[in-house]
């Protein structure tokens, strides 16, 4: 293992993090936009997005495995945004047949996004970006006291 890729790790996750923050206020911004995009003549919703992170740096387990057996390194980097997903669950509807945006059946179809959610989701990705820089700042005191045995 080098002597910076604890930083590189925490720094991984510092941006991964952020970019759920940042899904997370497009969403709850987007959350009453009845028309996002045309698809075949017709307006539909905004769709809830969602990040999906995924390990990066990774290589086969028997690959792992040796390199663990032979160096004590694994090849672990961090944390990667892998792919940013719309959520497929159904648009809400409202009974609402004055509405411009309504149906021929009077119903108005609303963006899937659930605030709650969204705030849950909020909380979390802020904890984890506050446990990364914590874990940047031990590191950064540790490599601090080991200049400071060396004088």
């Amino acid at each position: 293992m080098s002597l910076f890729s604890g930083f590189n790790i925490s720094a991984s996750g510092l941006t991964a993090n952020r970019m759920r923050m940042d899904v997370v206020s497009a969403n709850i911004a987007n959350a009453n936009t009845n028309r996002a995009e045309l698809v075949d003549g017709e307006w539909v919703p905004y769709r809830r997005k969602s990040v999906e992170l995924s390990q990066s740096g990774t290589s086969p387990f028997a690959n792992q495995l040796q390199s663990a057996m032979n160096r004590g390194n694994t090849a672990v980097t961090g944390v990667n945004v892998s792919e940013i997903r719309e959520d497929q669950t159904p648009f809400t509807l409202t009974y609402d047949p004055e509405h411009p945006d309504a149906g021929e059946d009077g119903y108005v179809r609303s963006s899937n996004v659930d605030p709650l959610k969204e705030m849950v989701d909020l909380m979390s990705a802020t904890r984890s970006y506050e446990a990364n820089v914590t874990a940047l700042n031990a590191s950064k005191s540790m490599f601090m006291k080991a200049l400071e045995i060396g004088k």
